[in-house]
Order: structure tokens, then C-alpha cells, then sequence
């Protein structure tokens, strides 16, 4: 069963025992109420992987059950489970009449698989989650400041480390993933010239543009290599990791519990890790979010009401709250306060956190 006919599995199941209750007790049950229907159909095609992957791919396809619950629109996807499906999943979208589709992930770019289908389909709407626009009218690009919250996890990774070791290491080599990277290396280096503390970060370098990243073959489906690289960082003594690498979190988590290590934590990316994996949340300090959920939303709510497409590209910021931290019982007051002043830091301009 997949992740929307679970859903609404259980949502009829709620639906059939609380009208059981209303008939058992009181007579007729009233009726429902039911969402307007709207003659719009969103559409989205995944990365790699489900869209159930507690990570990348289900934060954006939450905001199609979103849309469908909340404004009434009819809604189709696609699953990849390689980037050689991207050209015809997509191909399958423009074919069912969607009147926007969501390309999700920057590997898209991969052939340029993206533009072609863009161009071959000049009448049909895209919308690339990590993407970009090379001149077409119908491709509308999401991207995150992802090194914005980053920085302030690394802040929170460097201050909460009893070690003063942390690391990181991506999926991919690509901007996507050492956006995130970049930023938690600076935001590290900020605590320790705050402090006078020596941090070191393993797994990247920004400087010499160096780092850690799973195999590239697998990308985020190397959990092996993702458990490899955990368990090698905190032999080095590191007790914070930040993996971005989708899922590849749970093969953190495993690395850490077979370490015996009773300190050590992770940060999730994407999602709240801690609630939408719950299992591991006693090993989560926190989630960096890009939060693809509400983007795709707002981006659906405004064409499906009349809206005219427009290929100027949503940017989600720590200000205009398209990213954040996840908030978290393991951070103190004081060190939330701090995270505060450097968040309105970085929103003014006076903090970058890329340097």
C-alpha cells in the first residue's frame, strides 16, 4: 500500500468508527463535511527513492495531500526509483493533463532531464524543487537558503558537543547538499571565535571545497557507506553528526547505538526528524527543515484560485520562516536565546553565515 492509500485508509476508518458511535448513541449521524472540489490537478514526480522516506521526497509530496485535503484539487504522482525514470515520469504527468507539475531534487538537472521536457512542453507548468531556469517560460525553480539554519546548527552542534568534534557528510556533492554543510562548518567556527573553544568539524571543508559524501552510485541510498562515515567520525571522537542525506539519517542512529555511545546525537535534515521518526528521536538534537511542505502548498493554493504561473523563484529564508530548526527539549533557554540573536543576525544582514 502506498503512502496516499494508507492515508486515506485510515482516514475512512476514522471516518466509519466515529459515525458508528454518532449512529450508536444519538440516531442519524449529521452528515460530513465536504470539501469544495476544484478543477485543478497538482502533480509531482519524486527523486530517488518513495515518498515515504521520512525525509526529502515526503515533505514535498505532503504538501500535495495538503492541497488535496485543504483546497479541494485533484492530485497525481510518479515514484522514481532511478533518475532514468525522471524523463518519463514527468513525460506521464504533462500526458494526464496536470496543470503544474513538481520535479523534486536538484537531479533533475541530470541530462539536463528538466529543460528538455520543459521545452518539448511549452504549454505545460513545472515547478523544480533545488532547480533553476535557463530561459523557459514554464519552469518555476524552489531553492532554500539552507545555509542559514545550518549555521545556527552548527552553533547549537559546536555548544552542545562535550567533545568539541562534530561532522557532517552529504549524499552528493552538489550545492544542494553542501549548502547545508557549508553553513553548519561556519556556524561552528562562530562558536569557537566566540569562545576562544577550538572546534573541529569533520567531513567538510569549505575553504578548500573538501568533503565527506556517500557513494555517489547510490547517492542517498548508500546506507552501508552512510554507516561507514558515522561510525569513522565518531571513532575521531565526534558526538554531534549532521548527515544530509535524506533517510540516510537512520544509518547514523545505528552507527551511534552500536558505538555504545551514550552522548552522541545526530540533526536531521528536511523534516522534524524526532517526530516523523520517532524511533530515534532520543539520538535527534534537532532538524534543519526545509520546509518543500508549505511551498508547494502556497505555490498550488495560488494557481488553483486564478493565480497566473510566474517563473520568479520562491526562496524559503529563515525569515520568511521556509527554514528552520526544529525545536528540541536538548537545547537550553540560554542557548535558544543565543540561536535567536544569531537568527535576526543573519535576517538583517549583519551575520553571514557563509564566511
Amino acid at each position: 500500500m502506498n503512502l496516499i492509500t494508507r492515508k486515506r485508509a485510515l482516514a475512512s476508518l476514522a471516518l466509519a468508527g466515529a459515525s458508528a458511535l454518532v449512529l450508536a448513541g444519538c440516531g442519524a449521524a449529521p452528515e460530513a463535511e465536504e470539501t469544495n472540489t476544484v478543477d485543478f490537478t497538482a502533480c509531482a514526480v519524486s527523486d530517488e527513492g518513495s515518498w515515504n522516506d521520512k525525509s526529502f521526497n515526503e515533505a514535498a509530496y505532503d504538501g500535495l495531500l495538503k492541497a488535496e485535503d485543504e483546497l479541494g484539487v485533484e492530485i497525481n504522482d510518479a515514484e522514481s526509483a532511478s533518475t532514468e525514470d525522471f524523463e518519463p515520469n514527468l513525460t506521464s504527468m504533462v500526458d494526464a493533463g496536470c496543470d503544474v507539475t513538481f520535479a523534486v531534487g536538484f537531479n533533475f538537472s541530470l541530462n539536463d532531464t528538466i529543460f528538455n521536457v520543459a521545452d518539448a512542453n511549452a504549454d505545460s507548468h513545472f515547478v523544480w524543487i533545488d532547480g533553476w531556469n535557463q530561459g523557459q517560460t514554464n519552469l518555476k525553480p524552489i531553492t532554500y537558503a539552507m545555509e542559514q539554519s545550518s549555521y545556527l546548527a552548527g552553533y547549537l552542534a559546536a555548544a552542545y558537543s562535550t567533545s568539541k568534534v562534530v561532522g557532517t557528510y552529504g549524499g552528493l556533492d552538489i550545492p544542494a547538499v553542501t549548502a547545508f554543510m557549508d553553513g553548519f562548518y561556519y556556524g561552528a567556527k562562530a562558536y569557537e571565535a566566540e569562545t576562544g573553544t577550538p572546534i573541529t568539524v569533520l567531513g567538510r571543508d569549505p575553504i578548500a571545497a573538501t568533503g565527506t559524501f556517500t557513494d555517489p552510485g547510490l547517492s542517498f541510498g548508500d546506507t552501508e557507506g552512510a554507516k561507514a562515515i558515522s561510525a569513522g567520525f565518531l571513532a575521531e571522537g565526534a558526538d554531534v553528526i549532521f548527515p544530509v542525506a535524506g533517510g540516510l539519517f537512520a544509518s547514523t542512529a545505528e552507527a551511534i547505538t552500536e558505538s555504545g555511545s551514550t552522548t552522541a546525537v545526530f540533526l536531521g535534515v528536511d523534516k522534524n526528524i524526532a517526530v516523523t521518526s520517532p524511533e530515534y528521536a532520543d539520538l535527534v538534537l534537532t532538524s534543519v527543515e526545509k520546509r518543500m511542505t508549505q511551498a508547494v502548498f502556497d505555490i498550488i493554493s495560488d494557481l488553483s484560485s486564478g493565480g497566473e504561473f510566474s517563473v520568479d523563484p520562491y526562496v524559503g529564508t529563515l525569515e520568511n520562516d521556509g527554514t528552520a530548526l526544529s525545536d528540541s527539549d536538548k537545547i537550553s533557554d540560554e542557548l535558544l536565546a543565543k540561536l535567536e540573536e544569531l537568527k535576526a543576525g543573519i535576517i538583517d544582514g549583519s551575520i553571514n553565515p557563509l564566511a
